[in-house]
Formats: C-alpha cells, structure tokens, sequence
C-alpha cells in the first residue's frame, strides 16, 4: 500500500536514531504490517535496515537477536546441539501466519513492538525468559523481561521515540527441556492458543508460557509438574479480561484449550517425549 502521508524516509539514520525522533515518526525495518494498512499519522519512516546491526549472535551467555533480524534468518540460524530449546525458535517462525515472501522481510523485533496476541515471537522469547534491550530519545538504555514488555491487546512498554534494540536469551534457558502446544482453526491459520512448557534439566520444574489465546502473556511457575488439580486452578485463576475474544475463538474456548494442552504438556515433559 502507498503511504501517501509520508514526506520523508531517512536512509542513513545516526548510531542513536531515536536522538533524532519527532512526532510522526515511525521506525522502518521490515515493513510487513506498516505498509499493509492506511497510517495517516505518519510523516517520516527511519530506516532502521541501513544500520546493518548484526542479525544473530551467539555468546558464551547464550544468544542476541537483533531487533531487525529477519525471521528467515532466525528460522535458518545453526543452534549449537547442546541448547535442546533451540527447536522453539523454529516452530515459532512456522507460527507465522505468512508467506515465505513475508520471512524474508518481517523481523523478529516488528513482530514484538506489534504486541498482538499471536504474534510468535512474543510467545518464544517470554518462554526462553528473554531480555529486551530498549533505547530511548536521550540516549539511556533499559531492559526489560520479555514477560513485562506487552501490556495489552496492540499494547507495550515502549515509550514515544523508544526503540527496541535486541534480545538476549541466556544458555541457561536455551539448555531447557520444552514441549509445545498450538492450536489453528486452519491449517496455516492464526492462533487460537499457544502454550511453551520449559523444564530444567534434570528437574521437575516447570515454566509455563500461555499466548495467542490471551492479551498479553501470562507465565505460570511451578516448582515440580503439578497435578491436573492444582494445573486448572492456575489457569482458572487467570483473569477473566484477559483472556482474548476474536473471529479465531472466544475466551471460554481459549481457556478450554488452554487447559486441554497444559495437560498434555505436563505428560509430555514427565515422559520425556519431547518435540
């Protein structure tokens, strides 16, 4: 779509492109969603692609993921063999609802500041208990728990001129046992629910992650695998106005769902039949 309220694209943005932020401005890097849809209060696009900031880099404390890595470029990334998490960061890009023509544009960090519900790169990073990196106007830096980031429906943390600037997840979590459930009305459709369950090694332990079927995401901790009891309560505990309703499924349905894959999750990681 043509964006016929722009004037301006800056190309060769500075080191600290946020330093430069005025109203109107909106940060360029794949734009998948920014061209799909009218944006009349824009005026300026700052091409954040042109910085060539590094795509993927691992550490000897674990893994950054550029803002602007693509999600080919994160589907095709060789994981060490020992990070047994590195599976998720595949079957979150299959998570997608788009074409491989969207992969080879849309990058990890627009899926994150979109902050909608099914968005999968949300879901993976609060499930490998990810930082995020955030840069403001002045020059100051924060970080912030994946966990905290998206506050609502569309919403987030990100304050007028912020930018996020990478992910960091550590070996710890990428060393984690996991097992996932999704569930689609179609095939290659949106989420209706998406849940990551992360298990220590060696441990009973269990992180779950629960998205798509809620507003934000909620993280539910346990310190060994809970019974199907004591599972429901937590669950059923979840507040009522965050459970998400769209064409894709109503909140009673996302929590049944909910429910339903939490279980088999627990089963799966007490097996250790792991995806």
């Amino acid at each position: 779509m043509d964006l016929n309220t722009i004037t301006e694209v800056v190309r060769r943005p500075s080191e600290r492109p946020g330093t430069d932020w005025h109203e109107g401005d909106a940060w360029l890097a794949g734009g998948t969603w920014l061209y799909s849809t009218e944006q009349p209060d824009l005026r300026r696009l700052i091409d954040l692609t042109a910085l060539h900031w590094e795509p993927l880099v691992p550490t000897d404390q674990g893994l950054e993921i550029s803002a602007t890595c693509t999600v080919r470029d994160l589907y095709a990334f060789p994981c060490p063999l020992d990070w047994t998490a590195a599976h998720l960061l595949r079957k979150s890009c299959e998570a997608f609802l788009s074409s491989f023509k969207v992969w080879n544009a849309a990058t990890v960090g627009g899926n994150i500041c979109m902050s909608l519900p099914a968005g999968p790169m949300i879901t993976m990073t609060v499930a490998l208990e990810a930082r995020y990196e955030l840069w403001a106007p002045d020059g100051s830096v924060r970080f912030v728990d994946a966990l905290d980031f998206v506050t609502g429906d569309h919403r987030n943390v990100l304050a007028p001129g912020e930018i996020l600037r990478r992910i960091t997840i550590s070996e710890q979590a990428l060393r984690r046992r996991t097992a996932h459930r999704r569930f689609t009305l179609t095939r290659l459709g949106r989420s209706t629910v998406f849940l990551v369950g992360t298990q220590r090694r060696g441990a009973s332990d269990l992180l779950l992650t629960v998205t798509a079927g809620t507003t934000r995401p909620v993280r539910m901790a346990f310190d060994s695998l809970p019974d199907v009891r004591a599972l429901r309560h937590r669950i059923d505990a979840v507040p009522a106005d965050v459970w998400f309703a769209d064409p894709n499924g109503t909140p009673d349905h996302r929590r049944h769902l909910t429910r339903h894959f939490a279980e088999e999750i627990c089963r799966e990681l007490t097996a250790g039949d792991l995806a």
